[in-house]
């Protein structure tokens, strides 16, 4: 995992409409910057509708809201449709930025070993430092503690 006070590193990723989003694109923004397994799973639709319901106030913050997952961006589209979602969903199919960003790790689920995305989520400043990192997240009140996060960090 990256730690807090050092440079986020840059990507260029497809968004759900095949629109490449790169890091330096938001430059001058802050930027939630969250990973998640699978769209269409339980954890990540509550994690992605809580930050839809919440992307006023993120906006009202200077903040975009980026998800990042190796589904397509096919998937996403679906994803986003289905449940009326108004977040960036960003496809890393190769794993390669959530290598990068240490979310791409060993998983063991019922004795079987396998690589997988951690949910984790990072806060990244205007000037692309990270400030705030959250590992293993469990989604309940997750979204609220990633506002209270910002906030603090903007007073």
């Amino acid at each position: 995992m990256l730690e807090i006070e050092t440079k986020a590193p840059d990507f260029c990723l497809p968004n759900q409409d095949d629109v490449e989003i790169c890091l330096r694109d938001v430059k001058g923004k802050w930027v939630v910057l969250y990973f998640y397994p699978r769209d269409n799973t339980p954890g990540c639709t509550t994690e992605a509708c809580e930050f839809t319901e919440a992307l006023p106030v993120f906006e009202d913050m200077n903040a975009v809201i980026l998800g990042v997952s190796a589904d397509s961006t096919q998937k996403h589209r679906n994803f986003i449709a289905k449940k009326e979602l108004d977040i960036t969903l960003l496809s890393d199919e190769s794993t390669e930025m959530m290598q990068t960003y240490g979310v791409w790790q060993l998983k063991k689920n019922y004795g079987k070993e396998y690589m997988g995305i951690v949910r984790s989520t990072y806060i990244i400043n205007p000037e692309g430092i990270i400030k705030a990192v959250w590992t293993k997240v469990r989604v309940k009140e997750h979204v609220a503690k990633v506002k209270e996060e910002l906030q603090k960090l903007q007073a």
